[in-house]
């Protein structure tokens, strides 16, 4: 990639400021925000020389990147070198990090609190608040991930508009 415009370089730093705060490796977004603006996939060295970062931690954060799905490996026509591109579709994206957020953190949520709730349902002597508390909770997260579930199913059109139609869904509800 060709040297980054001073709007590229904006971006890309606030991307890693941003993925630091969601508790993503400022590198690992850098990474990614470069790959998103790139015409073309980059090979690793590219990456490393552009963003000034060691090779090593390159590969490292690709790796990751590919976890996430968001980011995978392509092959360019006379260069032996792995390419990488970043998913361009920003609903498609976006839908991908929620299902990763969703199997990482929210299932095993559930389960623990599954778990805890059979528990304090076999101890006659569980704290009673505890329970409600813990009920309430799960209540959530079951409603929510069965929401998101329906929606998800939804082509990235569809899911534009779904949330475009906010506004006129809370003057509908008369909330708006």
């Amino acid at each position: 990639m060709c040297p980054l415009t001073p709007v590229q370089q904006k971006f890309i730093l606030h991307w890693g400021e941003m993925g630091a705060r969601w508790g993503i490796n400022r590198t690992v977004a850098q990474i990614h925000a470069l790959l998103y603006l790139a015409p073309a996939p980059l090979h690793a060295e590219a990456i490393a020389d552009t963003l000034s970062v060691a090779r090593s931690n390159v590969s490292t954060s690709l790796k990751e990147l590919q976890g996430w799905r968001i980011v995978k490996m392509v092959h360019v026509m006379g260069d032996k070198r792995d390419h990488f591109e970043s998913m361009k579709d920003v609903w498609e994206m976006f839908r991908v990090v929620l299902d990763e957020r969703k199997r990482r953190e929210i299932d095993p949520t559930l389960a623990l609190l599954e778990d805890c709730i059979q528990e304090a349902d076999k101890d006659k002597g569980a704290d009673k608040y505890t329970v409600e508390r813990l009920r309430a909770l799960q209540d959530f997260f079951r409603k929510t991930t069965a929401w998101y579930t329906q929606i998800s199913k939804l082509p990235s059109g569809a899911l534009s508009r779904f949330i475009g139609a906010g506004d006129k869904l809370l003057k509908a509800l008369g909330i708006g």
